[in-house]
């Protein structure tokens, strides 16, 4: 079962400001139950396969987790839909000691003629998926490249927009929780041509020479 419904578009090829919103959404969704499974945040039982991508896609079961982001997401697909939604980051944090050990960030660009109404060079969603695919595979062979999590850790949503955005009385302020001694990891990225998403992780890194 996914987080939110599936993607409506005015044609096959034809992504629309509506339809890219709800793409870039459901990429959201995904990534983050993918980091959350990758990073062992929830245990490993607690998450089913799907297909998605044309990849093996793992999407989690956890009933607290879901309702979570079933709140969230559609949230973010009106914002995206206005072009106020700038920046979405996963921070991942030592339940102990309560640092930052790691940041997902995604950068969100919006095309401006596509806020106007005008209409914009157009983009096939295979295409799209395809680059979003690469995104996934990035998250899946994290474990390669990231510091082992050896203790328990908790998550944060950490989501930017625009000054003039309506923000929900429930949504929390929240510090950058930035990390000190940070080492990068540049990500791929996708665009709809409506929606431009930039992907990077961010880890603490070794205090030893």
């Amino acid at each position: 079962m996914s987080f939110h419904g599936s993607l409506a578009q005015a044609t096959r090829n034809t992504i629309t400001l509506r339809g890219s919103a709800q793409l870039v959404t459901e990429f959201f969704g995904y990534a983050v139950s993918s980091i959350l499974y990758q990073r062992g945040i929830y245990p490993p039982e607690s998450f089913e396969q799907h297909k998605k991508y044309g990849l093996s896609v793992m999407i989690s079961a956890d009933h607290g987790l879901v309702q979570y982001m079933n709140g969230v997401l559609p949230q973010m697909a009106e914002w995206l839909q206005q072009g106020e939604l700038q920046r979405l980051v996963l921070v991942i944090t030592s339940q102990s000691t309560k640092q930052v050990l790691e940041r997902w960030t995604f950068n969100i660009q919006t095309e401006q003629d596509a806020l106007a109404g005008k209409r914009i060079e157009e983009k096939p969603e295979a295409a799209v998926s395809a680059e979003i695919q690469a995104i996934i595979r990035q998250i899946t062979a994290s474990v390669t490249f990231l510091p082992l999590l050896s203790d328990p850790c908790t998550f944060d949503l950490l989501v930017y927009t625009t000054k003039d955005s309506s923000v929900p009385k429930e949504w929390e302020d929240s510090d950058p929780r930035f990390i000190t001694k940070a080492a990068d990891v540049k990500l791929r990225s996708f665009t709809t041509k409506v929606h431009k998403v930039d992907a990077l992780v961010s880890y603490r890194a070794d205090e030893e020479d």
